[in-house]
């Protein structure tokens, strides 16, 4: 049964970031034909730019919820490498405490804006704000669950490196 699960996991892990080079693909097919358009027909075309900006965003949001490994994420290294096992430990309870707060806090707002949104669209391809906006609460809730699973690895294992660390206590 286990198994089943990590198999399912690596599937949908794999279909994440299948979805994430096929927004790539589109944003950058997008900004060709605006060059294309804009400087070669002198055409501008308004819909390949706000094409480009609408995939660049949903590929960010998108790839930091679903794609990028917690051992890939931005941290301060340096701080971290010279800190024993203790305060490793710590510094990822802390973290994970302060963002599972935070973004705990700000998502009834978050829902409440985006839903508030629905009541505009973009100006070319008349997508709905709140359909545009709405990867920001699939990436909240996504980032939620990997630092509540964070907490609970610092918690219960000791990890030495919460974030990617072998377990060990």
């Amino acid at each position: 049964m286990l198994e089943a699960l990590r198999s399912a996991g690596r599937w949908l892990c794999r279909r994440a970031e299948n979805l994430a080079v096929a927004m790539l693909a589109v944003m950058f097919t997008a900004f060709i034909v605006q060059v294309l358009f804009r400087y070669v027909l002198n055409w501008p075309v308004g819909w390949a730019s706000e094409l480009t900006i609408v995939m660049w965003l949903w590929l960010v949001l998108w790839g930091a919820a679903f794609v990028v490994r917690e051992e890939e994420e931005i941290r301060f290294d340096i701080v971290w490498s010279s800190a024993g096992r203790r305060a490793r430990r710590v510094m990822a309870i802390l973290s994970a405490v302060a963002i599972l707060f935070l973004y705990g806090w700000s998502l009834p707002a978050v829902w409440d804006y985006v839903t508030f949104m629905k009541v505009q669209s973009t100006s070319y391809l008349d997508i709905r704000y709140d359909l545009l906006f709405s990867i920001y609460i699939l990436f909240a809730v996504a980032t939620l669950g990997r630092y509540a699973w964070l907490l609970v690895r610092a918690i219960r294992y000791r990890a030495a490196n919460a974030a990617g660390g072998d377990g060990t206590p």
